[in-house]
């Protein structure tokens, strides 16, 4: 009885040994193993902030509804929630939303670069410039409006367009790609010439009219401005294509500039005009235009593993929400107002540094977290 006990003990764990070792064996064969997503570095050497201006969770939903279920932004490993309040007013407007990015800081509605004391504090694109990094916006709004603005300018009043673009002279950006051209050159209060200044200042100037961006490359340039219209551009439903080409050619053209890194923002602005228009068409046509530029962004940092991709809003606009009655790529919409409101908005990050942008926290966050990721030597 004892020899049998024995026997059958030592076949057991022969058994056993040879089921580890085939286990072991089509680990390492297996093709349906991935590689680590979270294989990045602690620190990113460059951060990508793209805003979607006015895109809250339901904007994004119907965008993937009628994409076939599914949007680039989904690869982001690490989601988040902010809470967008003002200073002044539980629902933010686009200048204090995106100062809160810029200067980490609450505001009133309306102003840019500033606290709701009306000091003026250096933005977290200024901050880079003078640390030695490069720095890009591409916007599909004017280039001075209240979202890009807020990275460079310090006013009280988001609509003074023509100051804002003479504080965009006090700046040393080095890609700058937008509209609102007339605000430079055929200004209401003064006679200046701004795209003569910027030219004095070793940016190359160029514009819609002198190039068609869709087939532009880039020429050798220390500097490069880029107006893509006179005023406002065009929605992306009537003709306008730049914004994810434009994104993929900021990135090129950053990452060569400097050797500490870059910061580039860019925006989808006009999410939020289809929202105050309340038109879900021109939300969703916008929302996936968007997530073409999102898909330029997370393609090089999952290449380069040295760059952190942060997805937000500034906040919601229209109170828009998907009802019942229709499927997929055929969604039945209604809106609650043609203004903000004050949902929470979602976060998405992805890169060296995005497990930070997890959880609910003030907007102000997310100028922190990015300061520490980029300026900490710690």
């Amino acid at each position: 009885m004892s020899y049998q006990f024995r026997f059958s003990h030592i076949l057991v764990l022969l058994l056993l040994n040879a089921c580890n070792t085939s286990k072991i064996n089509s680990e390492k064969t297996s093709p349906t193993l991935s590689i680590k997503k979270d294989t990045f570095k602690t620190k990113p050497r460059n951060i990508i902030l793209m805003i979607g201006d006015g895109m809250g969770l339901s904007q994004i939903t119907a965008g993937m509804y009628s994409n076939n279920n599914k949007l680039e932004l989904e690869r982001c490993s690490h989601i988040g929630l902010h809470k967008a309040h003002s200073s002044d007013n539980l629902i933010t407007d686009s200048a204090a939303g995106a100062n809160a990015f810029s200067i980490g800081m609450k505001t009133k509605n309306g102003h840019l670069g500033l606290d709701s004391l009306n000091r003026s504090h250096q933005t977290i694109l200024e901050e880079a410039e003078s640390k030695g990094f490069a720095t890009g916006l591409v916007v599909t709004s004017t280039i001075v409006h209240a979202t890009p603005a807020a990275f460079f300018s310090h006013q009280t009043d988001r609509d003074e367009y023509e100051n804002i673009a003479l504080d965009l002279l006090k700046t040393d950006i080095d890609l700058i790609i937008g509209g609102g051209k007339k605000y430079f050159d055929r200004r209401n209060n003064d006679s200046l010439n701004l795209i003569t200044d910027l030219r004095d200042h070793d940016y190359l100037v160029t514009d819609y009219f002198e190039q068609d961006f869709d087939n532009w490359t880039f020429p050798v340039a220390n500097k490069i401005v880029y107006f893509t219209a006179d005023g406002d551009p065009l929605p992306v439903s009537n003709g306008r294509k730049y914004l994810p080409k434009a994104t993929k050619d900021a990135i090129d053209f950053l990452k060569l500039k400097s050797e500490k890194g870059f910061f580039l923002m860019v925006e989808g602005s006009q999410i939020d005009w289809g929202g105050h228009a309340n038109d879900a068409n021109y939300i969703i046509t916008e929302v996936l235009d968007f997530d073409q530029a999102i898909k330029h962004a997370l393609d090089f940092a999952q290449l380069d593993q040295n760059t952190l991709v942060i997805i937000t809003a500034d906040h919601e606009t229209g109170g828009f929400s998907i009802n019942s009655g229709k499927k997929f790529g055929e969604l039945k919409t209604s809106f609650t107002s043609k203004n903000h409101t004050a949902d929470l908005i979602p976060v998405f990050a992805f890169g060296p540094g995005a497990e930070l942008f997890s959880g609910i926290y003030e907007n102000t966050e997310i100028y922190k977290k990015m300061y520490k990721l980029l300026f900490s030597t710690k």
